[in-house]
């Protein structure tokens, strides 16, 4: 007999505006046709950020993950037409600069876009004419023309996606108000309506800025907050009579003024204007009133015309053709901002199968939906995610006040120039080390990095950098930096310095199945002897690297981790067994690198253990005492010195500085930065995960088949690199040729004149008097040219061998 078919899992998805269609689309053509689809209000149009959204569909961004999000986003919507009415008009898009800096990020937006595979070319302020014939061109500098993007019909997108999951089996129904989220054991189970109940298997709240409300009933936090954005539309303009067909409304690109943060479109023979040049107008998402209670519909706030009146004034500079129109209506339209601008996705483990795919907009909708139906069915979606994850929040980042705070800001920030280090202004100081006040004491400069103060650099150190002669950067690349950071690498190699490496997250896995558990869960061979560390990695189902790891073994049951973010430890938690612990002890401890050539001499005279290289060798551990101050001592190096990482208990911190300090004043101990930290472990070519690599790349491509041990037995990702054959990519070293020239990271790499891969790390390696670049590309030899393209210039680079600093690791094991 033939085995009964298993039935799909019984699904609801929460929200019928553009994400939980697309959701139930994608869910339903991946074989889970038990698919229901709940909102509020009426369908298709049920009255939430989707039903009045101006439909910006734009793929270029410093984020590769919301880029090809969009990307995919363009090419369903592409393909989904309604009674004959097309679901995406490929108008393209076009972003003026009037500045000398926006026409600069322009040039790096140029970038993104061929790093990232998109078709775009940077235009004279002539061709921007052209493009758009109401600009006063004399008020522009020129323009990025991007002609594949263009202008997505959510609501018809919808529509259409009903359409294709109704077909296969999933249902949709309005007029349902979420009133509880049923649980059992840890699980969802349920989803109650004001009119009736719903088994479920797995619940996805997609539910827009109503999110909150919706988590707070799963006893789940969803960091976003809603805000209220101005979109107006003009009366008619004689200058667009008879240009557009109506069915389409557009034929002209996407207009962006981000100088003035606003943005226009045809809307026939009318523009539609959105501004985000106003003060944030925060929405409290348990107050928005229902569909029947609304005036216009739920998202939709009365239009607040002070408000909008600068812009109008800035329209009428840019588009003559407004000098004599006039504002024909307007309105808030209230959509989701989280705290770093990116969506929350992801399943809870604190309520297992209740998911999040929230704080989406229509430009990523499709790309959002299809990543999360491919986790929920695959186990892994196929884009990187890492910077959507629901976990990526530390807990000092999820107050509301916090939320708040940040997600407005983020409002302001939409359309500003910002450079990759820009350090957030409020709230803090959030987090510091137990180190803090000494180093403000040395003049740190800090930046800021998961709530935590992070010193770049210490003007105490200045008088160090005044002998060096370093070749002059240009702004962008001067920005956050300093030349500070070069006499602190160079102290690293010919002394001894101390870092504060706190910030390092830090868990602690206890119990008898310990080591089971993490030989299981990681790829090196863990069973070693108490008193070993190991590199190792975490890698998903198809072989990608979810994370790196370094497990020190400090008793047969007791093993301390350092690892990366608070997803490892959410990862970590869902797959262990009754009889392992996993303990966070980030807050509780913190961390003192010594490194350099000096090392010894500094931390020896304050132990009697012996820390010679034949008592105390590479890759091991040791719990002592230095001084006062009981440590676990950790013989690593991340930036390719002798060295130690020293632990202690937060409150013996400052203590363990200050010894270490007075003890090392003979030796010229300095203290030392993130930025000198950088560009030493680039120098070695030590990985940054999450820069250099993530889930989409296997250890081999990533230059990590070191850290793989298809020896010691079964683990996560073993059976995907057993298939997988020669990698087609490769991480990859280079060196810039011009001493001079410096790149900053995610700049196009050009082989033979066209783009090959991208730039994922980079620093002036000051050792070696070249900039460093890390950079995926096709496998290519050493002594390969190659072109890195920095803010429109060509700069020459060169395929090199790694490690390019002391490849005999003479350094370290001395």
């Amino acid at each position: 007999m033939t085995a009964p078919l298993t039935p799909p899992p019984r699904v609801v998805v929460i929200g019928a505006g553009i994400v939980g269609c697309s959701l139930a689309d994608e869910l339903t053509a991946r074989g889970w046709t038990d698919v229901t689809v709940l909102d509020q209000g009426p369908l298709p149009a049920p009255g939430g950020s989707t039903s009045h959204a101006p439909g910006l569909v734009f793929r270029t961004s410093p984020s590769k993950t919301l880029s090809d999000f969009a990307g995919y986003t363009i090419e369903k919507f592409r393909s989904l037409e309604v009674d004959g009415l097309p679901c995406f008009n490929p108008v393209g898009g076009l972003e003026l600069a009037t500045t000398e800096e926006r026409w600069a990020e322009l040039h790096r937006r140029a970038g993104y876009a061929a790093s990232w595979g998109i078709r775009g070319e940077l235009v004279s302020a002539e061709r921007c004419k052209e493009l758009w014939p109401l600009l006063d061109a004399r008020k522009v500098l020129g323009g990025f023309h991007t002609p594949d993007d263009g202008l997505a019909r959510a609501v018809l997108a919808c529509r259409a996606q009903m359409a294709r999951a109704e077909e296969r089996g999933a249902r949709f129904l309005g007029r349902h108000t979420v009133t509880g989220i049923e649980r059992d054991g840890g699980r969802v189970t349920a989803v109650v309506t004001d009119r009736g109940t719903f088994p479920a298997d797995h619940v996805v709240s997609a539910a827009g800025f109503w999110g909150p409300v919706i988590g707070r009933m799963a006893g789940v936090d969803v960091p976003l907050l809603p805000l209220a954005h101005q979109y107006a539309r003009t009366g008619p303009l004689p200058e667009l009579e008879g240009v557009n067909d109506p069915r389409t409304e557009a034929s002209r690109p996407i207009l962006r003024f981000q100088d003035r943060d606003l943005y226009f479109r045809e809307h026939t023979d009318r523009i539609g204007i959105g501004s985000y040049a106003h003060r944030p107008l925060p929405v409290d998402p348990f107050t928005v009133p229902a569909y029947d209670e609304a005036p216009v519909m739920p998202s939709s706030y009365p239009f607040t015309p002070e408000d909008f009146a600068p812009s109008w004034e800035d329209c009428r500079w840019l588009l003559p053709a407004l000098a004599d129109g006039d504002i024909e209506q307007g309105f808030n339209g209230v959509f989701s901002f989280t705290p770093d601008g990116m969506p929350v996705l992801g399943e809870s483990r604190a309520l297992r199968g209740f998911w999040l795919a929230e704080a989406v907009w229509v430009t990523h909708s499709a790309g959002v939906a299809r990543a999360v139906a491919e986790w929920m069915v695959d186990g892994r979606p196929a884009t990187d995610v890492h910077g959507c994850d629901l976990t990526r929040f530390e807990d000092a980042q999820r107050s509301p006040a916090y939320v708040a705070e940040r997600a407005a800001q983020q409002f302001v920030e939409v359309y500003d120039v910002l450079h990759p280090l820009q350090p957030m202004e409020r709230p803090r100081p959030l987090r510091v080390s137990p180190f803090h006040a000494r180093e403000q004491e040395l003049g740190a400069y800090f930046l800021e990095g998961g709530g935590w103060e992070r010193p770049h650099w210490y003007e105490a150190n200045a008088p160090l950098a005044e002998e060096l002669e370093l070749p002059e950067r240009d702004a962008w690349s001067a920005r956050h930096w300093s030349p500070i950071a070069a006499a602190e690498a160079r102290a690293t190699r010919e002394k001894v310095a101390l870092y504060d490496m706190a910030p390092l997250r830090r868990l602690e896995v206890t119990g008898p199945g310990a080591l089971a558990f993490l030989q299981r869960m990681t790829t090196n061979n863990l069973a070693k002897k108490p008193g070993a560390v190991t590199y190792t990695l975490l890698l998903d189902e198809s072989g990608g690297v979810r994370s790196d790891l370094t497990v020190a073994r400090l008793a047969p049951d007791r093993f301390q981790i350092g690892a990366n973010s608070r997803a490892d430890e959410d990862w970590l938690l869902r797959h262990a067994p009754d009889d392992v612990r996993i303990r966070d002890i980030t807050s509780g401890t913190c961390c003192i690198g010594v490194w350099g050539p000096l090392a010894r001499d500094l931390v020896q005279p304050l132990t009697r253990d012996d820390f010679s290289h034949q008592g105390f060798g590479y890759f091991r551990a040791r719990e002592t005492y230095l001084g006062h101050v009981p440590v676990t001592a950790m013989r690593l190096s991340y930036v390719g010195e002798l060295g130690w990482e020293l632990y202690t208990s937060a409150d013996l911190g400052l203590r363990l500085w200050d010894t270490l300090w007075e003890a090392g004043q003979e030796l010229g101990v300095v203290a030392a930065g993130r930025s000198a930290f950088n560009s030493l472990r680039l120098e070695k070519g030590y990985r940054s995960w999450g820069h250099d690599m993530t889930a989409e790349h296997t250890p081999y491509e990533a230059g990590l088949g070191f850290a793989v041990r298809m020896d010691k037995g079964d683990f996560r990702g073993r059976a995907a690199l057993e298939r997988a054959g020669e990698p087609r990519r490769r991480l990859t070293a280079l060196l810039l040729d011009d001493p001079a020239a410096v790149v900053l990271g995610k700049e196009p790499v050009f082989l033979d004149g066209a783009p090959a891969g991208y730039v994922t790390s980079a620093s002036y390696g000051y050792t070696l008097g070249r900039c460093v670049a890390y950079a995926w590309l096709p496998p290519l030899a050493a002594g390969t040219q190659v072109h890195v393209e920095y803010i429109g210039e060509k700069v020459p680079a060169t395929v090199a061998e790694e490690p390019l600093f002391d490849p005999q690791m003479h350094r370290i094991r001395r």
